[in-house]
C-alpha cells in the first residue's frame, strides 16, 4: 500500500516539476525576444563603442633577489581607448606612470607593445601610440560634455579587475567637481557618476547614449577600494584640449603671459576670503607688453599687502581659475 502511495505522489510531482520548467522556457523564450527602449539602447552602445576600447598593462624591470638579473614584473593594469586610426591609444597618467614596458590589447584580442608620446600629470591623461593595422582600430566618438545634465543616463566601459570589456551603466550624479590629480593640481568640472568604476576602469570611456565620449574614467571615492557608487570621469572637452598638444608636442603647450600667479592654494584662500572673481596676478614681467600697458601685481601697504590686478576674460572667454 505504501507503494501505491508513492508513486501516484511523485508522479504527481513530475508533472508539476515539468509544468513549472515548461513555464519556464515558455518564458525564457519570449523574453529572448523583449528588450525595453533602454536595453536596446545600451546594447546598441556597447556594440559600437566596445571595439574602441583597450586593455592596458605594464611593468617594470626590477632585480631579482636571488640573482640580481633584471626580470619584468607587472605593476598594473587599466583601460583606454582608441584615438585615431593612427595608432594613438589614450588613457590616465596613472595608469602607465613609471612603467618600463606598456602593452595594450585590441577587444580581438591582439596585443601591441604601446610607446609613450605624451603626458599630462595635471590632468591625469597620457597618449601612447601602438603600431597597429588601421583596419583593426575603431576611434571612439567624441562627444560634448557642454550639453550633459544631472540625470542624463551614462555608460562605463572598461577592465576592472582585469574583466576585460566591462559595461555598467549610470547616471550623471553632479556636475562641476573638483578632484586632485596626482600631482595634487586640481581637476575642474570633473564629471561626477554613479555607474560603478572599479579599480581597471582607470583611462577608460564615459559615453553618453549615443556611443560618444563624453568623460575619461579617473577616479573614485570608496573608503574600501571598490565601486560606492560614487565616480569621476575627466570631461571629454578637457581632454580635446589637451590630447592635440601631447600628441604633436608631448606635452601641453601654455602660452606664456608675462605675469606670475598665485598658487592654486593662495588663489582659492584669497578668492574665498576676499570674494575674488578670476585669477590674481603675482608678478608682472618687468619691462614686457602687460607691465607696459598698466597690468600691476601685488604691492604692499601701509596696512600689509595689496591685490592688484585680476584678470577675468581673455578674448572674450571667462576666466575663473588658473586652469582656465
Amino acid at each position: 500500500m505504501a507503494m501505491n502511495w508513492l508513486v501516484p505522489r511523485f508522479v504527481g510531482i513530475v508533472l508539476v516539476v515539468l509544468a513549472a520548467f515548461g513555464g519556464a522556457i515558455a518564458a525564457a523564450q519570449d523574453y529572448s525576444a523583449f528588450k525595453t527602449n533602454d536595453e536596446e539602447n545600451n546594447i546598441e552602445v556597447f556594440k559600437r563603442a566596445s571595439p574602441s576600447v583597450v586593455f592596458i598593462t605594464n611593468s617594470r624591470l626590477v632585480r631579482s633577489f636571488y640573482s640580481l638579473n633584471p626580470q619584468e614584473v607587472p605593476q598594473g593594469s587599466g583601460s583606454g581607448f582608441v584615438w585615431s586610426k593612427d595608432g594613438y591609444v589614450v588613457t590616465n597618467y596613472h595608469v602607465v606612470q613609471q612603467a618600463n614596458r606598456v602593452t595594450v590589447t585590441l577587444q580581438d584580442g591582439s596585443t601591441y607593445d604601446a610607446t609613450p608620446v605624451g603626458f599630462e600629470p595635471n590632468k591625469d591623461l597620457a597618449v601612447l601610440k601602438i603600431d597597429a593595422p588601421p583596419e583593426k582600430l575603431v576611434p571612439v566618438a567624441i562627444g560634448d560634455s557642454s550639453l550633459l545634465e544631472v540625470g542624463r543616463k551614462v555608460i562605463a566601459i572598461g577592465n576592472p579587475f582585469g574583466l576585460d570589456t566591462t559595461m555598467t551603466v549610470g547616471v550623471v550624479s553632479a556636475l562641476g567637481r573638483e578632484i586632485d590629480s596626482i600631482t595634487r593640481r586640481k581637476i575642474r568640472d570633473v564629471i561626477q557618476t554613479d555607474a560603478a568604476i572599479n579599480p581597471g576602469n582607470s583611462g577608460g570611456p564615459l559615453l553618453n547614449s549615443l556611443g560618444e565620449l563624453i568623460g575619461v574614467n579617473t577616479a573614485i571615492y570608496s573608503p574600501s577600494g571598490a565601486s560606492s557608487g560614487i565616480g569621476f570621469a575627466i570631461p571629454i572637452n578637457t581632454v580635446n584640449r589637451i590630447v592635440p598638444d601631447l600628441i604633436q608636442f608631448g606635452r601641453v603647450q601654455t602660452p606664456v603671459l608675462g605675469v606670475s600667479l598665485f598658487s592654486q592654494t593662495q588663489a582659492d584662500y584669497y578668492r574665498r576670503t576676499q570674494g575674488i572673481e578670476g585669477v590674481i596676478v603675482l608678478d608682472v614681467l618687468s619691462g614686457g607688453d602687460l607691465e607696459r600697458q598698466g597690468m600691476r601685481g601685488l604691492t604692499q601697504g601701509s596696512r600689509g599687502w595689496v591685490v592688484g590686478d585680476v584678470i577675468v576674460g581673455i578674448d572674450g572667454s571667462t576666466i575663473r581659475n588658473e586652469d582656465d
